[in-house]
């Protein structure tokens, strides 16, 4: 009998059966052997409170009266048998005084006696017990006390599977490095949520790839850490969820639009603290999107809207948060109608390189150009590249832009050389997502080796935001390469990034473009003036060629040429123009020289540079 019942038992610890169930069956198949006899089983806890588990036999209301109670030398038969980790045969509850405190719950059901033992676990762990209870005041016979003894191991194999079973999905729902709960329970969560006043807020740690390519992964690790402790210490015990990366969820329910962005503004006063983060000291940054469901949106949809709501924030307040509302799909959607034309004009190759001349202020001699991205549209009509900029914040869009336009470039450019065209060189301008692309610039230097162009007749622009002041290594090794290929580096849009100065100390670059905004307001009077005699001192000390973008005026010119910037582009020269237009004028303006833009000038002019 004994065999037949630890046959079922096993089988259904073997098949996955529910705890619940597997020890319920037990406590009936024991009950059938031993009639006259209930079965229970009780777990107990890390604190050392016990809690019901299986008794078919025991009135409901008995067995919750026994939940959360802590085990102790005087708890009954089975407080006592765990507490002193040994069998306890009570044979007349209503006199013994271990019963003294719980005899009243137990004799209105009829429960007389009651003999507990102690459910060890493999390791010594005290799991919890199993007893039998009798209707009359009576010890257990020989045979009830063999029979519990066999259903002891069944009781820890079920107990100690069914821990396991826990333990594994709790580290499924969990994130290791924070401990918080990860995107998969999000997930969990987000499917049980219904329609109501809550806000979900997604949080995007900026610069964690800075943060790891500049002090290491065990610093990003620390940053990670160091957000997620004190998201926890604005919304605890709010559900706060890592769902992997630089990314977390906070669910607050219940929350009125007004109290999420509170506490997103309490997310920024918090985080942005500086942390130590191993070893070195850093300042974090997070990008919030919220969305709000107001009892109207599913709960997909409100994670696409805070997706949404992330995704522009990064994009305009970065460091802040942004939340949905109708405008927003209104300006997501335009964005993805440009992102779409662009995709569309890369797919069917109406991508066009369009030339703007750059030019010696002094003598109206054209020294190089810059290549500028234009699409032609089915109609014929030709976009300007404002009207798409917004498409190029798609990484994928960028670095197939920058392809094509390689392509188109090249073959301009070796045109004109085999056409014997003046053409000193070309600018470039290179994206943040082009660096990411694992062939580059391999693949750049293979487009130009394939027609036949020198690689100094190239010059690539690069912004200070896409360089970050050199602590983004990746960028650092690949402009490394590319100097060492033969290409030159131009400074673009110099005066509007971060830090500009100390990017002349750390960044190798052969040409300096000053901004259209400081050209715009050169006057005696002005500021502006007294910054570009700065950068043009600086530059001259460097030996370092600086073209003015952005001249229109000729007093723009006269101005600059007086304080030694000999290099413009602009509209005050032509705007950009098709290669084919560009041709024409290069056979009758460019400059006739062998020298290329970065070697040492030398009488001070005659040294090109590129401009936009």
């Amino acid at each position: 009998m004994l065999l037949g019942l630890q046959n079922i038992i096993l089988r259904m610890v073997a098949q996955g059966d529910e705890l619940q169930a597997t020890l319920e069956r037990l406590c009936v198949e024991v009950e059938h052997l031993l009639p006259g006899a209930v079965a229970s089983v009780l777990t107990l806890d890390d604190q050392g409170r016990l809690h019901p588990c299986a008794a078919p036999g025991l009135p409901l209301s008995y067995s919750m009266a026994l939940d959360d109670v802590e085990i102790g030398p005087a708890v009954g038969s089975c407080g006592s048998a765990a507490f002193f980790g040994e069998a306890v045969i009570v044979d007349d509850i209503e006199q013994d005084p271990r019963w003294a405190d719980f005899k009243a719950l137990a004799l209105p059901h009829s429960l007389r006696a009651c003999y507990s033992s102690p459910i060890f676990g493999s390791k010594g762990k005290i799991l919890g017990t199993f007893a039998l209870y009798f209707r009359y005041a009576r010890a257990p016979s020989l045979l009830e006390q063999a029979i519990v003894e066999s259903c002891l191991p069944l009781c820890m194999i079920a107990l100690e599977r069914h821990e396991r079973l826990r333990e594994h999905r709790r580290l499924a729902f969990t994130d290791i490095l924070t401990g918080l709960p990860n995107r998969a329970r999000f997930n969990v969560a987000m499917d049980e949520m219904s329609p109501g006043d809550w806000a979900l807020l997604l949080v995007d740690v900026d610069n964690l790839k800075i943060v790891n390519d500049t002090f290491g992964h065990a610093a990003g690790d620390d940053l990670i850490a160091s957000v997620a402790r004190r998201l926890l210490s604005v919304v605890s015990p709010r559900a706060v969820y890592r769902l992997g990366g630089d990314e977390f969820a906070i669910v607050l329910d219940p929350a009125s639009v007004a109290q999420a962005e509170e506490i997103a503004t309490e997310f920024a006063r918090k985080v942005h603290q500086p942390t130590i983060c191993a070893g070195h000291t850093v300042f974090p940054s997070i990008t919030v999107g919220i969305a709000h469901s107001e009892q109207r949106h599913s709960t997909e949809e409100i994670r696409h809207l805070a997706d949404l709501a992330l995704y522009h924030a990064k994009d305009t307040v970065r460091g802040g948060f942004v939340t949905y509302d109708a405008a927003l799909t209104s300006t997501i959607a335009k964005r993805y109608e440009v992102v779409q034309t662009v995709a569309a004009a890369l797919r069917d190759e109406r991508i066009e390189a369009w030339y703007q001349p750059i030019v010696r202020i002094d003598t109206g001699e054209i020294v190089g150009v810059e290549a500028l991205a234009r699409i032609r549209l089915a109609n014929g009509e030709v976009l300007p590249a404002a009207v798409f900029h917004e498409a190029t914040k798609d990484a994928h869009v960028a670095a197939s832009l920058t392809r094509l336009m390689i392509n188109c470039i090249s073959m301009d450019i070796g045109h004109w050389l085999r056409s014997g065209i003046p053409i000193q060189h070309v600018g470039i301008n290179l994206s943040a997502a082009d660096f990411q692309c694992e062939d580059f610039p391999q693949s750049l230097q293979a487009v130009f080796e394939r027609e036949g162009v020198p690689l100094h007749h190239a010059i690539l622009e690069v912004t200070e935001s896409v360089y970050l002041g050199g602590r983004d290594q990746i960028v650092a090794k690949k402009i490394a390469a590319m100097r060492a290929a033969g290409f030159k580096i131009a400074l673009d849009d110099f005066g509007t990034g971060f830090a500009s100065l100390t990017h002349l100390i750390t960044i190798p670059v052969d040409v300096i473009k000053i901004d259209k905004s400081f050209t715009d307001r050169l006057g005696d009077d002005d500021v502006g003036m007294a910054i570009v005699e700065g950068i043009l001192h600086i530059a001259r000390r460097m030996g370092v060629p600086v073209v003015a973008e952005g001249v229109e005026t000729p007093a723009q010119a006269d101005m600059l040429l007086a304080r030694g910037c000999t290099l413009g582009q602009g509209y005050l020269y032509a705007k950009a123009m098709p290669a084919s237009e560009m041709a024409v004028l290069l056979r009758t303006h460019g400059q006739k020289t062998d020298k290329v833009v970065g070697e040492k000038p030398q009488d001070g002019l005659r040294h090109g540079g590129r401009s936009r």
